[in-house]
């Protein structure tokens, strides 16, 4: 059986942070990229703009490219357009990391008039819905489909069990035994990152005392399931 070719372009919503149902009524979401581009442009941009400047020496590239802190320095732009006015807007989404609760949001626009030209009000600059946009990716994405509700310092699970917050980096035992095992997967990955540490797959690892690529496929898993949001572009973790 052969195989359809690949499209020869990217498609913006493939990596899951920004969807079409994450934009308000009137807004669109191209499916591909400006220009029909073939893979995600966000580096090239960010390059452009200036956004890469703080990495002034190799080690400190190396130690971003190495480190599964994901959307700390690497925002992704998606493409949108307004209905009615064909008002074509560039959003940078970035996760913030180190937010509690985690969220993305949009630290860069490019505002870009049907007509090349046409001036750009502050009417139609208020009506970009950023707040709008951030909370329905931050809904849809950080919800996650279990419930974390805080009894009495414990987060309860969805199949009703409690964990303690200091227990998030105990071993969290056989997937195919331990309830909720995903949800904990995201709960310890959540904490790492949260603590600051630069490679929470690793440490996952070490903790889970397993390989690194099981413990990579884990959060892989649970990025699946809706329980983590989608990593750095090239990364598995």
């Amino acid at each position: 059986m052969q195989l359809p070719e690949p499209s020869p372009w990217a498609d913006q919503s493939r990596d899951g942070l920004l969807v079409a149902d994450d934009l308000p009524e009137g807004w669109y979401l191209h499916l591909r990229f400006p220009g029909d581009r073939g893979d995600d442009p966000s580096l090239e941009i960010d390059e452009l703009l200036g956004y890469d400047r703080w990495l002034t020496t190799e080690h400190e590239q190396y130690r971003v490219a190495e480190s599964d802190q994901n959307e700390t320095i690497d925002g992704r732009w998606r493409y949108i357009e307004h209905i009615a006015t064909h008002t074509r807007v560039m959003i940078r989404l970035q996760r913030q990391t180190f937010a509690v609760p985690e969220e993305v949001r949009i630290t860069g626009v490019i505002y870009l008039p049907w007509r090349g030209g046409q001036p750009i009000t502050s009417q139609l600059l208020r009506e970009l819905p950023t707040a709008r946009i951030e909370a329905a990716i931050n809904k849809r994405l950080f919800a996650m489909k279990r419930t974390e509700t805080i009894t009495g310092g414990k987060i309860v699970l969805p199949s009703g069990h409690k964990v303690s917050e200091r227990d998030l980096l105990n071993a969290l035992g056989d997937p195919k035994k331990t309830p909720d095992f995903y949800e904990l997967v995201a709960l310890q990955h959540g904490q790492l990152t949260r603590d600051g540490d630069k490679n929470p797959s690793a440490t996952m690892a070490e903790l889970n005392g397993v390989a690194l690529s099981t413990a990579q496929g884990w959060i892989t898993k649970a990025r699946e399931r809706g329980l983590l949001p989608p990593g750095r572009r090239g990364r598995a973790g």
